[in-house]
């Protein structure tokens, strides 16, 4: 049995990590600081089956010692990052990742950590490889960047060992509320619209590959990796999948494209599957049917 730190870990995909290493026989020291960005009552429901400690890794005291690795998935998420939230993202993912970072050198941990495909912004070229030159859309890719950057600077300095994920456009049962899916499938769970911003295509990646990706990168080599599904596809081709699924079709509204949004991602994995093996199994008719179950049994929709 090993012992693991998972931040984060009444999010969605932290909360799916930390029991999918509970359920493989590990210790985990379960983190999250509860923020209400994330509405608070679907953190608590995500967490119930685990024993959540409450902790604020931008000014709360961090000891790792006697940890056999650190997944730091914590951090402010959404590509809407303009304005006045900023200060929000420069302390929740700069300053706690910096945090996150000096606590894994004192006590000599490995970290496997989320960082984001919103660091590409429009990318280059697709699929997007890892070298491809980061030019990010938003201020929540340019904190996300930042962190790179941080994670760089402390494996030169003071021998870090770390790993960065590009995790690309995540999905699955206890997404976030606000996400485009979830938002998606509540809507044709409970018979309402659904307002299109634009039709933009994804590399969608299934929450239970993305655990596997994050478990296996323990054993990575220090570096910067992409996860990215299998299946690209439009959000029309993705919606047109949820109401075969769902049995129901799905009221459409035209809105404004959001600022700092992404056209296209689609994830070259490459580096990732010659390291570890790893690489997306999940089809989006799968993946899409799972959410679609989870969703709808939480509304008693059939």
């Amino acid at each position: 049995m090993s012992r693991y730190v998972v931040t984060g870990a009444a999010g969605f995909i932290g909360s799916h990590l930390a029991e999918t290493l509970l359920e493989r026989g590990h210790d985990v020291a379960a983190l999250d600081c509860f923020t209400d960005y994330y509405d608070v009552a679907r953190k608590e429901e995500n967490a119930r089956e685990l024993d959540v400690e409450r902790v604020d890794l931008a000014e709360d005291d961090l000891d790792f010692s006697g940890f056999d690795g650190i997944f730091h998935l914590a951090g402010q998420p959404g590509a809407r990052s303009f304005g006045d939230v900023f200060p929000l993202y420069l302390r929740r993912n700069v300053l706690a990742t910096q945090r996150v970072f000096e606590a894994a050198v004192a006590a000599g941990v490995k970290v496997v950590w989320a960082s984001s495909s919103s660091v590409y912004g429009d990318a280059e070229r697709y699929p997007t490889p890892e070298d491809a030159t980061p030019r990010p859309n938003n201020p929540y890719g340019v904190t996300k960047l930042t962190c790179e950057s941080l994670h760089d600077a402390y494996t030169r300095v003071f021998g870090l060992e770390a790993v960065a994920l590009r995790y690309f456009t995540v999905y699955g049962p206890r997404q976030r509320p606000d996400m485009a899916f979830a938002r998606i499938v509540e809507a044709l769970a409970s018979g309402g619209a659904f307002e299109l911003f634009a039709n933009t295509s994804r590399s969608f990646t299934y929450v239970a590959d993305v655990v596997d990706a994050t478990i296996g990168a323990l054993d990575a080599a220090p570096g910067v990796y992409n996860v990215g599904g299998g299946d690209e596809a439009t959000m029309r081709e993705a919606i047109a999948l949820l109401e075969e699924i769902a049995g129901r079709a799905l009221p459409l509204t035209e809105g404004t494209p959001q600022a700092g949004d992404m056209k296209r991602t689609r994830a070259d994995t490459s580096r990732l599957g010659a390291a570890t093996g790893w690489r997306a199994s999940t089809p989006l008719r799968d993946g899409l049917a799972a959410h679609w179950a989870w969703a709808s049994a939480r509304v008693g929709t059939a």
